[in-house]
């Protein structure tokens, strides 16, 4: 029989990569296709998207690790508060993780004795798992997270650019668009598959926020006209 797979160990880079790669490419590709709209010429297209590139991965990299941090920060101070509980009222928390597996269908003479053995083995993290939520894979890593999202974005940003190198004048807004919808499209089937998810719904609804935002984007540089 074959082993059940999960992807739940995967939720906080792919979170970040898939974050970071589908901003780089929608952001990049906004970019581009609105100066392009607007009348600049290849080489400042190029400088534009490149300006881009830099700015969007430290702004990702930054922005996650902030954020997440600040998860963290929260999650190390509910496991504190949780490890004073503890100890000033062991056992009022023996009762209360009892309660806690009586209420998702454990009997409550067994909830007492299972509350009793985790206790046992390691209260803070039954606690921790029982009440907050928190387990091993699901806490917060600042760093994984900045690096992936920066990384990712960097990558994402730069398939739009390839397109600003292609010969086509005259369709550069065009072309710049297909290379995007092709690589979140792309993007949208390789995040659900490592996520085990649909691929269908993922690839449409990068593809939907994609067109939405180079569609703005190109309208602003059409009505202003203006290289800027």
């Amino acid at each position: 029989m074959p082993k059940e797979g999960h992807f739940i160990n995967r939720s906080g880079w792919l979170r970040a990569s898939i974050l970071g790669a589908n901003d780089g490419i929608v952001s990049t590709a906004s970019l581009l296709v609105g100066v392009a709209a607007a009348g600049m010429d290849r080489s400042g297209i190029l400088l534009t998207g490149l300006a881009g590139l830099t700015a969007g991965a430290f702004s990702m990299a930054a922005g996650e690790y902030v954020s997440v941090s600040a998860q963290s920060d929260t999650e190390a101070a509910d496991l504190e508060r949780e490890r004073r509980a503890l100890e000033d009222d062991p056992e009022y928390e023996l009762h209360e993780l009892a309660a806690g597996l009586a209420t998702r269908g454990v009997a409550p003479d067994l909830a007492m004795l299972v509350a009793e053995q985790m206790t046992e083995h390691d209260a803070l993290d039954a606690h921790a798992r029982e009440e907050l939520g928190l387990t091993e894979l699901a806490s917060s890593n600042p760093l994984e997270a900045a690096i992936a999202s920066a990384f990712a974005f960097a990558i994402g940003a730069a398939l739009p650019m390839l397109g600003v190198l292609v010969p086509a004048p005259g369709r550069m807004s065009a072309v710049v668009a297909v290379v995007t919808l092709i690589s979140l499209a792309v993007l949208g089937a390789v995040g659900a598959r490592l996520g085990g998810a649909p691929m269908m719904r993922a690839v449409v609804r990068v593809l939907f926020w994609g067109v939405v935002a180079m569609t703005v984007t190109a309208g602003v540089g059409f009505l202003f006209n203006v290289v800027v």
